[in-house]
This record gives structure tokens, C-alpha cells and sequence, in this order.
């Protein structure tokens, strides 16, 4: 009876553990997509306003718009990175 109970208890943590670690890998996700996404979408409107006011920067504009946008989306792939480490480890 009491291996029962304690069976019963160890796979309540576990399930527990596992629900923890599903809703910890969405928010890791949600955050870490989310937030680059703002931020590219604000760095293509600022080039986009610059270029707008300034046409014959729009090729200096550009190539720092896509340098930024790429360091801004390794954010959203770190964040890929963390929830993996959080579901598999």
C-alpha cells in the first residue's frame, strides 16, 4: 500500500515537472519571438521613414538595417536555443 501511495506521488512530480517545463519552453518561445519581432519591425520603419526623407542614403540605410535585423533575429534564435535546452534537458 505504501509503495502504491509513493508511486503514485513520484509520477504526480513528474507530471508536474513536465507541465512546468512546457508552459517555462511557450514563454521562453513567446518572449524570445516576440520582442525581435518589435524589434525588427521598428528598425524596418525607421529605414524605411530615413529612406523616405533621404533617397540617395537608401543604399548606406539598408546594409545597416540588415546587419541590425540579423542581430536582432539571433536574439529569437537563442531564444529557439533556450526552450530546446529547457525541453530535452
Amino acid at each position: 500500500m505504501e509503495q502504491e501511495v509513493a508511486h503514485a506521488a513520484t509520477e504526480a512530480v513528474t507530471s508536474n515537472l513536465e507541465s512546468v517545463r512546457l508552459i517555462a519552453m511557450a514563454f521562453a518561445i513567446a518572449v524570445g519571438g516576440m520582442f525581435p519581432a518589435l524589434g525588427i519591425s521598428k528598425v524596418g520603419a525607421k529605414a524605411m521613414e530615413s529612406i523616405g526623407r533621404n533617397p540617395e542614403a537608401a543604399s548606406k540605410v539598408q546594409t545597416a538595417m540588415l546587419i541590425g535585423a540579423a542581430f536582432i533575429e539571433a536574439i529569437a534564435i537563442y531564444a529557439l536555443v533556450v526552450a530546446l535546452i529547457i525541453k530535452f534537458v
